[in-house]
């Protein structure tokens, strides 16, 4: 089980420790940070109204061991998207987490923030992570062609979604 809490500027340090390098960085975050990410972003970073920024707890051993988002929060069109999503050690990947965690953020986005949409954007190449979003609900909306730079190859990026509807029936 997981269970998410508020990230604050005391998991500033735990978070620089786990993106170690510039593609790790851009892969999890895209332009969001400069690296190597420092104190003073993660200050800016938090303080932007329309997101909600979580650690992710392993119930079970007490440890914090992820990072993820809601962000763009727009109440009056109730949508937002999930952004900076994160299990950060490789031993605690394919473990189930990502999908509980994805689970967990839909819960909030749809039945405490009353959202009606709720998007996201991955990496083409990161299958693992489209496997998990799609076993979640999420529906592929279209792939942005050559939308990012990292380490001088193009990337493109798929847009997904999923609907307040489509998870009422998918959590069925």
């Amino acid at each position: 089980m997981i269970a998410l809490e508020r990230f604050t500027e005391k998991d500033f340090d735990r978070f620089i420790s786990w993106i170690d390098n510039e593609r790790f960085m851009y892969q999890f975050a895209g332009p969001a940070f400069n690296f190597p990410i420092t104190h003073e972003q993660l200050n800016k970073y938090i303080t932007v109204n329309n997101r909600i920024i979580y650690k992710v707890l392993d119930t079970k051993s007490n440890k914090v061991i992820g990072h993820a988002e809601i962000n763009k929060i727009d109440l009056l069109n109730k949508n937002a998207r999930l952004s900076r999503i994160l299990i950060a050690k490789k031993n605690n990947r394919n473990k189930g987490f990502g999908k509980m965690l994805i689970k967990k953020l839909l819960e909030i986005g749809f039945e405490e923030i009353n959202l009606h949409r709720i998007d996201l954007g991955v990496f083409d190449f990161n299958k693992s992570a489209i496997k998990c979003y799609e076993s979640c609900g999420f529906k592929n909306e279209g792939l942005l062609r050559d939308t990012f730079i990292i380490d001088h190859e193009y990337h493109s990026v798929y847009n997904m979604s999923i609907l307040k509807q489509e998870w009422e029936n998918f959590k069925k």
